[in-house]
């Protein structure tokens, strides 16, 4: 039976965006919060860097060995769920303890931090696999686009709402001077109402059951892949290893840039990536439609200029706002708005990346194109911290805003070398596979 347009698909994609909720709210408030709570005891910024790669090193292995796994499992619930039901309560329970660790000690804090990212990493494979085994490749963007703006909406609940709840101080049974922890408890209390609601609605069994299709072992996907004539996957992973070696070199320090060099107090920091949140959550479905029209490819390309050219503007920010005497309103103002149009062309990139990925899978191994995403994302998140937290010793927070446009024009380099991973112009729009 074939279904017409994106619209019957509209409400399994929003039901399974509650996990992809879950993922944004958490990583909003860490990216935010974690290197101020690490400032306390750390006064190197590279060395604050290195840590923030604590995630991304558990995610580099652990993200592409359980999306392979949830590939092969089979329950009467599904083959993502079972995961997702364990991991997910767990990272609310280890996130709710952040603040509360980062108050005790150094030490405390990155066990914490250790057992958070343990439970964390395992869930997002399965979570966001799940969008692929249930959407048609045809409305993969669209779908996508739906997805990636509720986690962009759980950013700006993260940023908007919940950080500046950070400065209020009132002491309750219990948890004690809520100063710096209501953001993570209310979070954390978030994470385990949406993985209920997940559990409830989302019904994956079905369609494991009655594929036709084998699971592929893990090596045998992989060789295909690398060794495939046409090399589009190998470039666009790499593409995304590039874009997102200059975002994850950016992005943790942004609230320190917010803070040190706007002067704006703790609890206003989070509003700065807020701005690019905002972005995301207003144009990430539309760039999804657009990508149906102009093409995957072409738009991600487009979307690359843009923030190669944004953030080279960042660079000059400071001494623009110096040379010319500007208040800190209208400073603070200025940079929320280019980061605002750079989280525009942000999520074009995000939302279409992964649905060209899931175009050259099948659901056999639909987990393993996940795990590989993952894999190319998170191994430059673990270099990116390091490298631009060192540069910034050196030579300052500017300097960041220049490292990423260096990395994102690779990444158009990369994107140029790509010939495939736009659906097919007749594809049919039936719940059978549509890799």
């Amino acid at each position: 039976m074939k279904r017409s347009g994106f619209r019957p698909y509209l409400g399994t994609t929003f039901l399974i965006g509650l996990g992809f909720f879950t993922m944004g709210l958490m990583d909003s408030l860490y990216e935010i919060f974690v290197p101020l709570f690490l400032d306390d005891y750390v006064a190197s910024r590279g060395l604050i860097g290195l840590i923030m790669t604590l995630d991304n090193g558990f995610a580099l292995f652990l993200i592409p060995v359980f999306s392979h796994l949830s590939d092969t499992t089979r329950s009467r619930i599904g083959r993502r769920m079972p995961y997702i039901l364990v991991t997910l309560p767990l990272s609310a329970i280890f996130f709710g303890a952040v603040p509360f660790s980062a108050e005790a000690s150094l030490l405390a804090l990155i066990v914490v931090l250790f057992l958070l990212n343990a439970a964390k990493q395992p869930a997002r494979g399965p979570v966001v696999a799940l969008m692929p085994d249930t959407i048609p490749g045809e409305f993969r963007s669209e779908a996508n686009g739906v997805i990636n703006t509720m986690g962009a909406i759980a950013a700006i609940v993260g940023t908007v709402a919940l950080a500046p709840l950070t400065e209020l101080s009132i002491v309750l049974p219990i948890i004690g001077d809520t100063r710096r922890k209501l953001p993570f408890l209310i979070a954390a209390l978030l994470v385990v109402v949406a993985t209920i609601l997940l559990f409830v609605f989302v019904k994956e069994r079905q369609r494991a059951e009655t594929t036709d299709e084998a699971s592929e072992p893990l090596l045998t996907s992989l060789r295909k892949i690398v060794g495939d004539a046409d090399k589009s996957a190998v470039w666009v992973l790499l593409a995304i290893f590039f874009w997102f070696l200059g975002y994850q070199g950016l992005l943790p320090f942004v609230s320190l840039y917010t803070r040190d060099v706007l002067g704006l107090p703790e609890g206003l920091v989070g509003l700065s990536a807020g701005m690019a949140g905002a972005a995301f959550v207003i144009f990430a479905i539309p760039s999804g439609f657009v990508a149906h029209r102009i093409g995957r490819k072409r738009l991600i390309r487009i979307s690359l200029v843009a923030v190669v050219a944004l953030t080279s503007v960042l660079f000059f920010h400071e001494p623009f706002v110096e040379q010319f005497g500007l208040s800190r309103t209208v400073s603070v103002a200025i940079f929320w708005s280019i980061l605002f149009v750079f989280g525009i062309f942000w999520g074009a990139i995000v939302t279409n990346s992964f649905p060209m990925l899931w175009q050259m899978a099948t659901f056999s191994n639909m987990g393993i194109y996940t795990g590989l995403y993952y894999f190319s994302s998170q191994a430059a998140a673990i270099i990116a911290p390091p490298i631009a937290g060192s540069i910034i010793d050196l030579a300052g927070y500017r300097s960041s805003f220049l490292y990423c446009a260096v990395c994102l024009a690779i990444a158009f380099l990369c994107m140029g070398l790509v010939r495939s991973g736009e659906p097919p112009v007749n594809e049919p729009t039936s719940h059978s596979n549509v890799g």
